[in-house]
């Protein structure tokens, strides 16, 4: 039996989910905007929907758009300054019941289980911040 966080194909990974008050639309806005991606991946910097599109935030983590669908996903590779590998970073909208939406933060190909419990915490403190935001 794999230790929690840990795939056969993925290698260690982590999820964090919450259901917000809100429409889809209206938390899919919020995510895209200016405001929601400065919470939960970095200032001055924008997700282009185009599959290979790079960025890099102001505090140096990088990465690629691997996948953009409107009101549903977005896929991105994800490393900080002073990782040697790349993880892959997913946020999910989905309906949760009437007025309401299931958001969900996972990242996969971590390094270890270290690693895991320290993004544990980062996303954790990204999904407070993107609810509050959300008011």
């Amino acid at each position: 039996m794999s230790p929690v966080g840990r795939t056969r194909d993925a290698g260690w990974q982590i999820g964090v989910s919450k259901t917000i008050n809100r429409p889809v639309d209206e938390v899919w806005v919020f995510i895209t905007s200016p405001a929601g991606v400065a919470i939960w991946l970095g200032d001055d910097v924008t997700v282009i929907p185009e599959r290979g599109a790079g960025y890099e935030t102001s505090a140096g983590v990088r990465g690629e758009t691997r996948g953009f669908r409107e009101r549903d996903r977005i896929r991105l590779t994800w490393q900080p300054p002073g990782w040697t590998h790349d993880t892959t970073l997913q946020l999910t909208v989905s309906p949760a019941g009437q007025g309401k939406t299931r958001l969900v933060i996972h990242q996969e190909r971590l390094a270890d289980a270290d690693e895991r419990e320290q993004q544990r915490n980062h996303w954790q403190g990204v999904m407070t911040a993107l609810a509050a935001g959300l008011g």
